[in-house]
């Protein structure tokens, strides 16, 4: 035993002098010596200096407004397009199928996802060709570019909301009446009555998808309980069938046409 420690620790007395001398041998190469005078190390120096000219407060106060948008970008992406009626829509179909958990969350929300760029297409189109590119290219200045960019996105906010919702706001803040121009709206009052709007609209169109399987469900207890069959649950009887019935109708399809058939 203890002549089998004394090899071990002999052997970790060799490797570590071999180590040391094959170390200072590459440090004293001078391949090594070059090699560690044409590549320097790189230093990295963060600091806060103060500003000495209003273009350098201007640029730091569009770097903070630049990071509060990316930060609010999912709230925008709910709240001034059509992911917000399209995934009430595919929740409805979930929960009037009564499968729970099947499709996953993940998967409605990315379907949302996917079909909410489909419908917004022609106003990222026109997004980008009047306004971003120009922008880019610097033929016209950053405030011009965002009026250009909120036009179409404002114009299809107004073709899905409601005249009675944008009234409701201008109530709400007090304001004189609705005017009879859209252009005269402020988008404050605009984003919360087409979001209203939007809720109605889905709320109405996952009604219509209910009614069928409601149906279902009733023609199952009774079935079950004119057969003496109390104990059995229905909505495990019923559950098959409503699949089947989704499936033979191609129920997704027909979901999908409605929901794009919907938007104006």
């Amino acid at each position: 035993m203890r002549l089998a420690r004394r090899r071990s620790c002999a052997l970790l007395w060799l490797f570590v002098v071999v180590a040391g001398f094959v170390t200072a041998l590459l440090a004293s190469h001078p391949l090594a010596a070059q090699a560690a005078a044409t590549i320097p190390i790189p230093q990295i120096n963060i600091g806060v200096s103060p500003a000495t000219k209003p273009t350098d407060v201007a640029l730091s106060l569009q770097i903070l407004l630049l990071l509060t948008v990316l930060t609010l970008a999912p709230t925008l992406l709910v709240l001034v397009t059509s992911f917000t009626r399209i995934v009430v829509v595919l929740s409805f179909v979930r929960t009037a199928l009564g499968t729970q958990g099947v499709p996953p969350t993940q998967v409605l929300v990315g379907l949302a996802l996917f079909l909410t760029f489909f419908v917004m297409n022609p106003v990222i189109t026109d997004i980008n060709k009047n306004a971003l590119q120009p922008y880019l290219s610097n033929s016209i200045s950053q405030t011009v570019a965002l009026d250009r960019a909120q036009k179409p996105l404002r114009g299809f906010m107004f073709r899905q909301t409601r005249e009675k919702d944008i009234a409701l706001f201008y109530t709400l803040a007090k304001e004189q009446k609705p005017p009879a121009v859209q252009a005269d709206v402020p988008t404050y009052i605009l984003i919360p009555a087409f979001v209203i709007s939007e809720l109605k609209t889905a709320f109405e169109i996952g009604f219509a998808i209910y009614v069928p399987f409601i149906v279902i469900d009733m023609v199952v207890a009774s079935v079950l309980l004119s057969m003496g069959m109390m104990m059995i649950p229905p909505v495990l009887i019923s559950l098959p069938f409503k699949i089947l019935i989704f499936l033979l109708v191609d129920g997704w399809n027909l979901t999908v046409l409605a929901l794009f058939q919907s938007f104006k």
